[in-house]
């Protein structure tokens, strides 16, 4: 088997140049006492941060940089004392740049450690510059966003995805099967047809490569599907596929990731509307008696959702119905008569559409 190494850490961009999303204005940030990044999981603020260390600092990047995560105490000795301490040490750096503390995560520091850190940004920003990430920017304090410059990143779009799946399959010297009718089914989870063209173009770049572990686009497209925008989740799929089975298929994909297969929920869907609620209902109940989790269901089911081909009325009205659900399962109602009751109300606007 070959030694297939695909770590998130491994194939990270080490400069802004290379990250999917370049951000040119990035280094104007640091003119700023601070600035910090705030956006959901997989789409970029670490990685964006310590590129963007890694060219104003160069060489000087060890000594320069302090870095801190979740997995480090965040009370508020730490700010007293390691990071006080690491603001008031002296670091030859090149001309003009400035000390940097990154700060990973930063909404799950306490609000004393929060109080502590905005003072210390104050006094020491003649030397030291602070970047911060962060999930939800409602969980750090106002005086500390006032502070800061912040740059809010959104999801990333399934063509960023795939650029970078299509840099690491080459990296990795995966080789797209020949076995494989490509124009027939690439769309079947809506994807664009920007994004088909896209993904030829990348592909036919990697016909030189070794044939060790074959995908198809089938496998790419349904890895993109998974991800939901989370490039982290991504290439973890990948990996995990690769890993598992040596070969990235679309069926090899959803065992891995162990969500609902979206042909199955989309075939449930398209039942409801074609009036047939039994064979709608019996389709749920062979997905919930696999095992899945209500959340799994629902969340597969808003994606097909939002990617069926029907009227734009139709689809305006089940998004909002299983958005209505997926409040009252998130509330701890997750029971098959939830989700079933999701289908009746399916059936209702069908009806009354057609009316």
């Amino acid at each position: 088997m070959p030694n297939l190494i695909l770590s998130v850490s491994a194939i990270s961009p080490n400069t802004l140049r290379a990250h999917s999303r370049n951000m040119e204005n990035s280094p104007r940030l640091l003119s700023s006492h601070a600035f910090f990044r705030q956006g959901p999981p997989g789409t970029g603020k670490t990685t964006s941060i310590l590129a963007l260390a890694h060219e104003m600092l160069g060489p000087s990047y060890r000594e320069g940089v302090l870095e801190l995560n979740a997995s480090d105490d965040r009370g508020l000795d730490v700010v007293r004392n390691k990071i006080k301490m690491f603001a008031q040490k002296k670091v030859t750096l090149p001309p003009g740049r400035h000390k940097i503390v990154i700060l990973d995560e930063a909404d799950s520091m306490t609000t004393g450690a929060q109080q502590a850190l905005r003072r210390t940004m104050e006094i020491y920003s003649n030397t030291t510059r602070f970047a911060l990430a962060c999930n939800t920017s409602s969980k750090i304090i106002e005086p500390i966003q006032s502070r800061c410059a912040i740059v809010r990143f959104s999801r990333l779009s399934d063509q960023e995805i795939l650029g970078r799946l299509m840099i690491v399959v080459a990296a990795e010297k995966l080789k797209k099967s020949m076995h494989f009718a490509y124009p027939m089914r690439i769309s079947q989870f809506g994807l664009s047809k920007y994004l088909r063209n896209y993904f030829t173009e990348c592909t036919s770049r990697l016909t030189g490569l070794s044939q060790e572990v074959p995908y198809v686009p089938e496998g790419l497209e349904a890895i993109i599907f998974t991800a939901d925008g989370d490039m982290r989740q991504a290439l973890n799929n990948l990996q995990a596929t690769v890993s598992g089975f040596r070969f990235v298929n679309q069926e090899n994909v959803f065992k891995v990731c162990d969500q609902p297969h979206p042909l199955h929920v989309k075939s449930m869907v398209k039942n409801v509307l074609d009036g047939k609620f039994d064979e709608a209902c019996s389709g749920l109940k062979q997905l919930y008696d696999l095992g899945y989790s209500p959340t799994d269901i629902i969340t597969t089911l808003f994606r097909v959702i939002k990617n069926y081909d029907m009227a734009e009325f139709l689809k305006l009205e089940l998004l909002k119905e299983t958005g209505f659900a997926h409040m009252r399962i998130c509330d701890g109602v997750g029971s098959f008569l939830q989700l079933s009751g999701l289908l009746a109300k399916f059936a209702l606007v069908r009806e009354t559409a057609k009316a």
